[in-house]
């Protein structure tokens, strides 16, 4: 089976999430505050949802891909 060329750039989104919070000194402050919650914690929910969503676009753009199949 034939694999499509570039496939595998589609995983590179997949390290944003881990390089983001990889060093928490530079997002370990209390402002800004969104609704009352400190930057640390609603910055890391943040990328909860970010994270899924990204997986989600890696997971369609894979699966619909015809290397993948």
């Amino acid at each position: 089976m034939k694999k499509a060329r570039g496939t595998k750039w589609w995983l590179a989104p997949l390290v944003l999430p881990y390089v983001a919070l990889l060093f928490p000194q530079i997002y370990a402050r209390s402002t800004p505050a969104l609704f009352g919650f400190p930057f640390f914690y609603w910055y890391q929910f943040l990328w909860v949802i970010l994270a899924s969503a990204i997986m989600g676009l890696v997971y369609l753009k894979m699966r619909l891909s015809s290397s993948y199949k």
